[in-house]
């Protein structure tokens, strides 16, 4: 038993150690390759595509909170002013 707890011990010690090793870097196919080549526009061209998306469902979103504040406002309007008195209590 104490025997494999030193082994686990040493798995653990060299699986730490290894991660600490200095390996080399290489950076990804679209980074390394060159700024005018068909990947690099296809990137750029996805980057605004998804800007795009975003920013659509953003002013979505923004144009239903007008529109339902504008709706509210047009039917407060136009309620009846009696109404507005019966609610009132003095």
């Amino acid at each position: 038993m104490k025997r494999f707890s030193q082994f686990s011990k040493l798995i653990a010690m060299v699986a730490v150690a290894s991660t600490f090793v200095p390996s080399p870097v290489f950076a990804c196919a679209a980074c390394y390759g060159r700024s005018d080549s068909p990947l690099a526009s296809a990137m750029n061209w996805g980057i605004f595509t998804l800007l795009g998306i975003v920013v659509t469902v953003l002013i979505s979103i923004a144009g239903f909170f007008f529109y339902i504040i504008n709706r509210e406002a047009a039917q407060v309007e136009n309620e009846p002013a009696a109404q507005n008195l019966a609610e009132v209590k003095i």
